[in-house]
């Protein structure tokens, strides 16, 4: 293996919870709750653009696409700018990574702009060396996409990368792109045909260093 893919919301940060925060806050507006079950079943995992339009057919909010998009990046840059926690073993992981001359690339549907805030944040920007935001692709996880352009840019084969996931729609896409994935569940625990596409289950980042020094 010559290169480790990584996923950002729910694998690197913890922005599982803040994405339910957002939903919560925005759907009180409405004079609605939002509980993490609900959370968990129908909107972890999915992009904003599907989450949104979720929304308005779901609580049948009498407001555009744009509106409440707007709404919802205003919430999440207040949260955001209070903080968002990185999940355990990530830097013990990118460390690890660097020290072995592994490539180390992120392959998120997040923008640009707040992915390179995040990570500046947390100071782990240096630690990669390639990007694939939501701005380089047409079509979002499961599409294999954003994995086969993260191969592309740091200039490796399928088979010698490695792509960590938290996501049933992240494992789909590695899948779909044949690429061997791990996964490192969040919030939502993957369901069992998801798992079954992986080669490994991880409870944190730790762990895949111990299952990377195996290989």
């Amino acid at each position: 293996m010559k290169a480790a893919i990584f996923d950002l919301d729910g694998l690197l940060v913890d922005t599982e919870i803040v994405s339910l925060k957002i939903y919560q806050e925005l759907l009180s507006e409405y004079g609605y709750s939002f509980t993490k079950e609900e959370y968990a079943k129908h909107y972890s995992g999915k992009t904003e653009k599907e989450n949104i339009k979720r929304f308005i057919d779901t609580y049948n909010l009498s407001v555009s696409y744009q509106e409440c998009l707007d709404e919802v990046l205003n919430i999440e840059r207040k949260l955001i700018s209070q903080g968002v926690e990185l999940k355990v073993g990530v830097k013990s992981l990118l460390m690890y990574l660097k020290e072995n001359n592994y490539k180390v690339a992120l392959a998120t549907s997040s923008t640009k702009d707040r992915a390179i805030s995040i990570l500046k944040g947390h100071d782990i920007l240096s630690y990669f060396d390639e990007f694939v935001f939501s701005e380089d692709v047409t079509l979002s996880k499961p599409n294999p996409e954003v994995f086969l352009k993260a191969c592309e840019k740091t200039n490796v084969s399928t088979n010698e990368a490695i792509v960590l996931e938290d996501s049933e729609n992240g494992i789909m896409a590695a899948y779909n792109a044949h690429i061997p994935v791990i996964c490192i569940p969040d919030m939502k625990r993957p369901a069992k045909e998801y798992l079954e596409k992986t080669i490994a289950v991880c409870k944190t980042l730790n762990d895949v260093i111990d299952y990377l020094k195996t290989k």
